[in-house]
């Protein structure tokens, strides 16, 4: 008796709250909810106009405006999107697209997370110099490597190639990411380095049964900065590569020949527009983790 009175006794008391209060709290938090949903139906403004847009034909967009989808809805067409499939131009670049976005987002995750892990917890000489060389990479502006890099791709074969385009997003996402993911790492407990040490694991090992599993939200979040940026890059595309351009080239290329070609530069912007879109929502559990990683010991 004596027992179970004590564990009473220690037990938190849970108070239950009123119907009354819980309105109360809504109804307090209402107009911050109210201003949200404003801000965010205006972000999706643009995005909704371009879907219909896509949408509709050029005759019916040209006379009265996408906004007629929600007074006719029977005006809506997925012919511009059979227009889409059948251009060659946009289907290559979709396609060479989505290679070098694959390509120049592994690559650099692979390089800085062995680079990030060496930078947190190998000791070599000059460690603290190399790092310091890696974040001043950081200031290095995209304009200003293009010609050089032009110069040396003519050299060796790379201009105009999906390789070439994935070395470049490679190296100038490199400084960010070995910056970021050495800062996830080393805010690791080091007891837990030294456990896995005091068993016989090599850094290897510990490398990648340790530190990639842990280090996961800062890994995605740096491969939902690499896909936005390169999927969305036009400037890089457009020096570097003329046969084997991205989409957002070969859409800005396609506007300037066809200006009224609206019935695949939509579908075509809005395709774009929707892939990376829907990776980041995908992800973004993991992208919110990365960002708060490190920001509460």
């Amino acid at each position: 008796m004596a027992t179970a009175a004590a564990e009473a006794r220690t037990q938190p008391v849970v108070i239950e709250e009123s119907l009354a209060a819980k309105v109360v709290r809504l109804l307090a938090k209402a107009p911050v909810h109210l201003v949200l949903i404003f801000i965010g139906l205006l972000w999706l403004v643009p995005t909704l106009g371009l879907l219909f847009t896509s949408l509709l034909s050029p005759e019916n967009l040209t006379e009265k405006g996408w906004w007629q989808v929600f007074a006719e809805p029977s005006l809506i067409t997925f012919e511009n999107y059979r227009n889409l499939v059948g251009n060659e131009g946009v289907v290559d670049a979709l396609v060479t697209t989505a290679w070098i976005t694959v390509g120049a987002t592994i690559l650099p995750i692979i390089v800085a997370s062995l680079a990030g892990y060496a930078f947190a917890w190998l000791e070599f000489p000059g460690r603290d110099w190399a790092f310091l060389a890696v974040v001043a990479l950081l200031l290095v502006p995209v304009q200003m490597a293009l010609i050089p890099i032009f110069r040396e791709y003519n050299r060796f074969g790379l201009y105009d190639t999906i390789p070439g385009l994935v070395l470049f997003h490679t190296a100038f996402a490199l400084p960010f990411a070995i910056f970021l993911l050495r800062n996830f790492f080393a805010g690791i407990p080091k007891d837990l380095m030294e456990a896995a040490r005091i068993d016989g694991a090599s850094e290897i090992k510990i490398f990648a049964r340790l530190i990639l599993p842990l280090g996961l939200p800062a890994i995605a979040s740096l491969g939902i900065f690499q896909v936005l940026f390169v999927w969305n890059d036009l400037l890089v595309g457009l020096v570097l590569a003329q046969d084997n351009q991205p989409i957002a080239p070969e859409i800005a290329s396609q506007l300037r020949q066809f200006g009224a070609n609206l019935e695949v530069i939509a579908p075509a912007s809005f395709f774009s527009a929707i892939i990376p879109l829907a990776i980041f929502l995908a992800f973004q559990r993991y992208f919110v983790q990365g960002l708060l990683a490190g920001s509460v010991k």
